[in-house]
């Protein structure tokens, strides 16, 4: 069955939505992180967002640990794969519950990871991955992505290398993506790691850190151009 989004809004715009200064949009949708005093507490959350009014035609993605809950909101069909206004007003109905539990969000927990498999022909090694994953093609996207059918593993993007190593083999980076307000203090945090900036020029979107074997990391964020 073949399913549309009508009502997608762009990252900025949920992220500029009243309600929502509790999620911060990442690379696969938007993400709060709760810090709970018990398990148990977190259960407690988590059973409240369940009993939510048609909260199954719209449901949450979550994760429960001993210090805190996490909850990601994206909207996923056919033709879409990011934010929409009913993600918007998931999030206020949770953040609502988050304060009447006494709970607080902290954006500064929240993050995603992309994979960046480079090649100079990516259908060629795109099957390879789908099937050491077990991922399948992302719908809106399928020549490009692939993502875990249960959603717990990090997205594979597949990046077209205009020039190949070398030695002709591929490449694979990886993209952390962090709120807005956190990318600059991860960047100065990878420099004195040892690391060095390889790009900026596209920042505040993403800047280009490489550690001291050349591997790759792009510090992501929604930036100005979602």
């Amino acid at each position: 069955m073949t399913t549309k989004t009508t009502d997608g809004i762009r990252a900025n715009d949920f992220q500029a939505a009243e309600g929502t200064h509790d999620w911060r949009v990442v690379g696969d949708g938007a993400t709060a992180f709760f810090a709970t005093p018990t398990f148990g507490e977190g259960v407690r959350f988590v059973a409240a967002i369940a009993a939510l009014p048609d909260i199954d035609d719209h449901a949450p993605d979550v994760d429960i640990r001993d210090d805190g809950v996490t909850v990601r909101l994206l909207t996923y069909a056919d033709d879409w794969y990011g934010m929409s206004q009913r993600d918007v007003d998931a999030a206020r109905r949770i953040s609502e519950i988050a304060r009447k539990h006494g709970l607080s969000a902290d954006p500064a927990a929240v993050q995603s990871v992309l994979v960046i498999p480079g090649a100079s022909s990516t259908n060629e090694v795109m099957p390879f991955w789908q099937a050491v994953l077990g991922y399948v093609p992302r719908l809106d996207s399928p020549e490009e992505d692939l993502v875990d059918p249960h959603g717990r593993g990090p997205g594979f993007w597949f990046e077209r290398m205009d020039v190949p190593r070398s030695d002709g083999g591929g490449a694979i980076h990886v993209a952390v993506w962090v709120p807005k307000e956190e990318a600059e203090s991860r960047v100065k945090a990878g420099l004195a790691a040892g690391g060095t900036m390889v790009r900026d020029k596209y920042a505040p979107s993403w800047w280009t850190l490489a550690d001291a074997a050349g591997n790759e990391a792009d510090i992501s964020t929604i930036g100005e151009r979602a």
